[in-house]
Parts: C-alpha cells; structure tokens; sequence
C-alpha cells in the first residue's frame, strides 16, 4: 500500500514512511492509494484486537507479519479495562459507542496507545535511528493521550502545545501534570487554532537550512501525534466495525442493513475515519457531523463554503473549539479526486481564510454528511435530558452528538439505528455536567467531580479522580510565535 500527499499525488511513500513523517513535505496529508475491502460477516466475529489487526493489516503492508498480532492484544486489552469499542444501548433506536474506557478517559486512546509501536517498528522499517521528536498541538485530549502512549518510549520525545484557557481543569492537569522522562508541555497564549497553526509552521520549515542544521546537529527528525498523521487516523476505523458488529450480535440490525453514525468533531479525523470505513464495505447510511457554537464545519457543509474568519467561541465542549479542521482537506481530496483543486483551496485558507468548492464536490459531500450543531444552553439541555429519561449521563461533547444526532433523525424522518460516539468521560467535565443536572457546581473541578458522583452514583474513573494528587510538573506559557524555539528544544527531562 503505497501512500501520497493530498497536494501532490506524483510522490508516493510507504505507510513506514507516511508514519515517521507525519505530514508531507508539501504541506499536505497522506492519503491511501485505495481502499481494501474487507469480508463482513467474517470480520463481526473477531473480536476487537483481531477486527484490528484484520484492518490495519491491509493498510500497513510492508510490516512485519507478527508485528500487529504481538502488539494489539496488549494495546487493546488492559488499557481499556475489556471494554474496548463498547457499544451501548441508550434507548430503543440510539447506542452510544463508548470510546473513553481507556488510560486517559477519551477515544483518542484508541490511536495514541498503537502509534507509538507503529512510529517505533517504521523507523526499524526504514533503518532510522535518529530521535523522533513528536510535536502535538491539543484542544484537550489529544496531548494527554499522546503524552501517555509515548512516556518513555525509546528513541522519541514529545512535546505538547495547548491554549492557555481553552481546555478543562482536568484536561489541563491531565497535562500539567504528566510523568515520563522524554516529554514537554507548553501552555500557548491564544486558542487551538493558533497552537495548530504554530505547529504545522515549524514542519512547514523544518526543510529550511538553518532549521534542518539545528535539528540534525541534534540527530533529531520531527513527527507528529496529531490527526494529520496517518498512523493517528487508521486505527479509528476499527471501532466502527466494532459497533456495527455489536449491533448485528443484538439483533438490532441484520446483517448488511445501514446504521447511521454521529460524530461530535472539530479537527474532522474521528468522522473522517467513519467514512473510510464505509469506503472498505461498512453499512454506514449517514454520518452527520455534530459540532458546537463553534459551527464551521455545519457551515460548510450546507453551503461548500469554508469560512475560517469568523468569531472564535470558548464552549462547554473545548476539545471541538477548532475553526481549521485539517482533516476535512483528505475527504476534499477523495471527493474530488483533484490535488490540484485541493493545494488550490488550502492556499485560499491560508491566504484568505475560506473557500468555496465547486456544487458536484459539494453534492458528493452532501451524499455522505449531514450536519448540525448545539450550544452550551442546548448542550446542557440535553445531558439533563439523557440522564433523566435515559439515565445516562454524558460528557458535553457527547451532548452535542446527541441533540444534533435526534433532531436530525426527527426531521428527515431517519429510521435507521443510529450511534452516537460517545468521546469523552463526563467526569473531565465535571462542573458542566453538574450544573446541566441542576445542581450548583463547587469552584474546584475536583469537588465538582465528587458531587457529581454523588449526585449520579457513578464512579469518576481512577486516573481523573488522582489528578488533585499530582505535582504540576509544567507551568510554561509560551506565545505562538514561540513554538518553533520549544520545537528545537529537547524533551529529556
């Protein structure tokens, strides 16, 4: 399986390559060559680790046999307490898939526990002994995940960038507060999008001699944990497998019937993933992209417009505070099949801040998405609403999912099951999800978390409840113009 940038499809790489890189040289993101299909019935019987490595393995064609068998029955064991890809019911027609059961309490889990092994077996792939610095900018859960699947991990060091104000108490402890002997953390003055923004500058130069001299004088290369980085992206087509092959096993759909998905996303990697897997042979109707007050991408959707220039919105749900989705640039590139008409529209957003595509690129995306979007308010009716006549309690990012989820159903008249991702424990949240109950919510995140389980009977996971515990380790606030000196800075503590 050959890979190749969104911009340019006349360079190809290998999958050892497109992961050790991150993002191509061009600016662009790896995209596959194609599609594998894969057998349904067969794959609905395997369980998690073996559903991943039926997948990933048609992607990462140049690994080792043995390596996926040895490694996923660990990632995808004991880390998620056995609930790996656990679907479930919430009401007659709607399951939420659970993807927080993991280390760090949100579905980027699922791809920052693997990737690490697959960046270490790439650099054996391609001979590479140099230190792999991976840098990660974070709207609040990627940077944890990423922190903790790459905590001591040989030959690589990692460095985190967050928006000072733009995550929770305990996202940002999450961080602040992060063991490991090869990691940083820095706190950027302004939002997610700048800290992004930021980030892919310093890969952007990483090619410019005085850089490249700095970084080599290091024997260091650069790589990156966020979604543009294709070993971040493949291994989150698994877990739709995995809840339609559930929903099969309960009888709730036959086997080939449609399921639709909703998907609360900012940065487009999570529902991106849902429509790869539909491209390898998944029922999947609609998948209808959930966003918050932060709406671009609803925009988007419904007029082919991409307007990046508009008032920014800090939320109850931060990880979806995003106004420049990266990965919305590999699903143009399919749609269109144009690497041409794709550098075109991302120099537009670069240097205009929107663009319009063309109506058959936009008719093609309306085929596959729909769209809708929530507030705080409405954010904070619907975790009442689903914890009183569901009892379910859901994180506020889960609650976006949920409302657009049912008043899109409600609306087109859509029959078919539907699954909600369900991405993060509400105890991250605990003071949103405690006033959106009806209660008065204490100042201090930790308290909050303890009435919470109080008022639900719910047990706030481990790692979250032990974070008041913690030393902050780093307390670094930096300006985004800063972030290419941290990137030449080493990680070893």
């Amino acid at each position: 399986m050959q890979y190749f940038s969104t911009r340019n499809r006349t360079q190809t790489v290998s999958a050892s390559q497109a992961i050790a890189q991150g993002l191509a040289a061009d600016g662009g993101l790896f995209v596959p060559e194609r599609f594998p299909q894969v057998e349904l019935a067969e794959l609905c019987e395997k369980s998690y680790p073996e559903m991943a490595q039926a997948i990933l393995g048609r992607y990462l064609t140049e690994y080792p046999a043995a390596f996926l068998p040895a490694v996923l029955p660990a990632v995808y064991g004991a880390p998620f307490a056995g609930k790996a890809g656990c679907a479930v019911p919430v009401s007659e027609d709607t399951w939420a898939l659970e993807l927080w059961h993991g280390p760090t309490c949100a579905f980027k889990d699922y791809a920052l526990q693997l990737l690490p092994k697959l960046l270490v077996q790439a650099k054996k792939n391609l001979g590479r002994t140099e230190t792999t610095r991976i840098l990660v900018a974070t709207s609040g859960d990627t940077g944890k995940a990423a922190l903790e699947g790459f905590r001591d991990v040989e030959g690589t060091e990692i460095a985190v960038f967050y928006p000072q104000d733009g995550t929770s108490v305990i996202q940002r402890m999450q961080m602040a507060t992060q063991e490991g002997k090869n990691v940083a953390v820095y706190a950027v003055k302004g939002n997610f999008d700048d800290a992004q923004t930021g980030v892919k500058r310093v890969f952007a130069r990483a090619s410019e001699p005085d850089f490249a001299a700095a970084l080599s004088a290091q024997n260091v290369r650069l790589s990156s944990a966020n979604s543009i980085n294709w070993g971040r992206l493949v291994p989150q087509i698994v877990y739709y497998f995995a809840a339609y092959a559930q929903l099969v096993r309960a009888g709730t759909v036959k086997l080939g019937q449609p399921v639709d998905f909703c998907v609360p996303t900012g940065n487009f990697g999570d529902i991106l993933a849902g429509w790869y897997a539909k491209q390898m042979g998944l029922p999947v109707g609609m998948l209808v992209c959930a966003s918050n007050r932060n709406n671009v991408l609803t925009d988007f959707l419904s007029t082919g417009t991409y307007n990046a220039r508009r008032a920014f919105y800090k939320t109850t749900s931060p990880s979806m505070d995003i106004l420049i989705s990266s990965n919305l640039e590999r699903l143009l590139y399919h749609i269109s099949g144009s690497d041409t008409a794709v550098a075109g529209w991302m120099r537009q957003l670069k240097e205009a801040g929107r663009y319009t595509v063309d109506d058959t690129t936009l008719a093609a995306l309306q085929n596959s998405f729909a769209c809708g979007c929530a507030d705080d308010e409405q954010v904070a009716e619907e975790i009442r609403m689903q914890y009183q006549k569901h009892h379910y309690l859901c994180d506020p990012h889960t609650a976006v999912a949920f409302r657009v989820a049912r008043l899109w159903r409600e609306k087109a008249g859509r029959t078919a099951p539907m699954v909600v991702l369900s991405t993060a424990s509400p105890f991250k949240f605990p003071r949103s999800v405690l006033e959106a109950l009806g209660c008065a919510a204490p100042a201090n995140d930790f308290d909050a978390m303890h009435a919470l389980e109080a008022k639900t009977g719910c047990a706030a996971p481990q790692s979250l409840s032990v974070l008041s515990d913690k030393q902050e380790r780093f307390t670094e606030r930096i300006a985004p113009a800063d972030i290419r000196a941290a990137a030449l800075k080493s990680c070893k503590q």
